[in-house]
């Protein structure tokens, strides 16, 4: 089958899912409707869907444990939600409802003969990246040639049996699976693109990229769709969707999440490893999910995994010293240097600041040995070190063409790959960078009130607020801290206001680059853009940079209302 056709014959099966009461009769232009991420949906909605999908994961957890909800009403709330996010953004490859409906009633029969929730996760609905493996249901990665096979593979006995051990987790928490969420071919972009649903929008803004490579995941989330799903981050795959669409967003260190049993690209690449992550609509669902997931001993079970339990006193110690004067440190960048950061996002981190300082938290700036663009470089090396003959093969199954935005990751023939000795050397490097960076984060010691080196760095996800299709170019911002494998969390800060967010006339571009950037700055295509920040924390800090997300999200709020 030619390849066009192959992708609308599983586009349409997707939305061959959606239950025909649920399908809308028309969708409106981004002209007509820019933003869905609020109220415009609740038209569609019943009150009770309403309310449901307008909950934090916190509160659908306890009273569906409690019995005050149904696990079946809440999972048929977010079904329906999702597939009328799904119509307007394209967020989905894979929607199961009827298998979750089944799931929930069976969490429903549990809690009425057990009068006990099935687990700390009883009822919740989690939305997955197309990357899990979930038993009875397609996983294709955006790719048409991994359609009816096991990635790729024909004949493997694996096919739609396959299950990741994270989704078997989920399910023995109580979590309810409903769909898997798009994804850009190759995974490493930072646009949702592919020739299956073509391009995944932005919630809160439709001119915009949803961000990649977790994109799908936040386009529903954004959109209400979701309240908790997992993503994958190995450039900025988590935390870009999380900012561009006005979300919280973990990227953990290497090893605290299982990844066992996962699909991924250039797998076997150990350098700059991708780890998995939660997006939620509040920092309450990203603490639910992992301390969940860190309770059911994943080091067990994945030999990747570091045998570390959630550590309560870790986050009560920050929240302690968050009340007292001077009790955290920050630091904080502007400019990687190369691309400055639009108005918005510089206003952002402006806000972020001032509210800290406010409570009497010290904030000084992060100037490391070693500059931004140079620590992503070496990142940039890692990527490529195969020389795309991963995503080549991987178009080649089905004599696909991969979009525009893929071109840096898929060659029209594969490149030259780095031979044993060059990925040692890229070993080393790495090393040797992440023992430089750890000595100067120690070395803030001397800068600081409280006698201690900064709780947490405050730095832009991106030079934009949200991406325009085909304009994503710079991920400088985002894949340093993969290279340190550092833990972050993003928090959403403010909206892009056009009356405000106006380029300074004094503004002079320092490369050519940095020009063709700021003249890709449409004000009003950016009016409304959600615009996040990230907190970024050293390796295996996960409960710390959840605390502190609370924390200064807090403040940030606080100040706004």
């Amino acid at each position: 089958m030619d390849w066009r056709a192959l992708a609308k014959q599983k586009r349409e099966s997707t939305i061959a899912q959606i239950p025909k009461e649920w399908v809308l009769p028309t969708i409106p232009p981004p002209a007509e409707q820019r933003d869905i991420s609020g109220v415009w949906m609740h038209q569609y909605l019943t009150p009770e869907e309403i309310e449901i999908t307008s909950s934090d994961a916190e509160k659908v957890v306890e009273l569906a444990s409690a019995g005050r909800w149904k696990a079946v009403d809440i999972a048929s709330a977010f079904c329906h939600r999702a597939a009328i996010a799904h119509q307007v953004l394209n967020c989905l490859h894979e929607f199961f409802p009827q298998q979750a409906l089944e799931a929930a009633r069976a969490l429903d029969e549990h809690l009425t003969s057990t009068g006990k929730p099935k687990g700390v996760l009883h009822g919740l609905p989690v939305s997955l990246k197309d990357q899990f493996h979930v038993k009875g249901v397609e996983t294709t990665m955006g790719y048409l040639g991994w359609i009816g096979t096991f990635e790729g593979k024909k004949g493997t006995g694996k096919e739609r049996v396959h299950e990741s051990l994270m989704v078997k987790d989920l399910k023995d928490l109580g979590a309810v699976l409903y769909c898997k969420t798009a994804v850009p071919s190759t995974l490493m972009s930072g646009e949702t693109v592919n020739n299956i649903i073509d391009y995944c929008w932005n919630s809160a803004n439709r001119n915009l990229s949803s961000g990649g490579s977790s994109g799908g995941e936040g386009a529903l989330i954004g959109a209400g769709g979701s309240v908790v799903g997992f993503g994958t981050d190995i450039g900025g795959s988590i935390r870009i969707p999380a900012a561009f669409n006005g979300l919280y967003g973990l990227r953990p260190s290497s090893g605290r999440l299982p990844y066992e049993g996962m699909a991924n690209s250039m797998d076997g690449q150990n350098s700059i490893l991708s780890v998995v992550g939660p997006l939620s609509s509040t920092p309450g669902g990203l603490k639910l999910v992992t301390k969940a997931l860190l309770g059911m001993q994943p080091w067990s079970y994945d030999p990747m995994v570091v045998e570390l339990p959630w550590r309560e006193e870790v986050g009560e110690q920050v929240s302690r010293r968050a009340t007292e004067d001077g009790g955290l440190t920050f630091a904080i960048f502007w400019d990687d240097g190369e691309i400055r950061p639009y108005p918005s996002v510089r206003r952002a981190l402006e806000k972020v600041k001032a509210e800290i300082e406010k409570k009497g938290h010290q904030v000084i700036e992060w100037s490391p040995p070693k500059s931004i663009g140079a620590i992503s470089d070496i990142a940039m090396g890692v990527f490529m070190s195969d020389g795309g003959v991963d995503a080549y093969n991987a178009f080649a199954l089905a004599h696909e063409e991969p979009a525009p935005q893929l071109a840096p990751i898929v060659p029209t023939t594969p490149r030259t790959q780095a031979t044993a000795s060059e990925v040692a050397a890229m070993n080393v490097t790495i090393r040797e960078l992440r023992k430089e960076l750890m000595d100067y984060w120690n070395s803030t010691v001397s800068l600081t009130k409280n006698g201690r080196p900064i709780d947490a760095i405050i730095s832009p996800v991106s030079p934009y607020p949200a991406a325009r299709r085909e304009m994503y170019t710079h991920y400088a911002y985002t894949s340093w801290v993969n290279a340190l494998d550092w833990t972050t969390v993003v928090i959403p800060v403010l909206r892009t206001d056009k009356a405000v967010d106006v380029v300074d006339p004094s503004f002079t571009p320092r490369s050519e680059a940095e020009k063709l950037e700021f003249e890709n700055y449409d004000l009003d295509m950016y009016d409304g853009a959600k615009v996040g920040v990230q907190l970024v924390g050293r390796r295996l800090q996960e409960e710390k940079m959840i605390e502190i997300a609370a924390q200064v999200s807090r403040w940030v709020k606080s100040a706004s209302e």
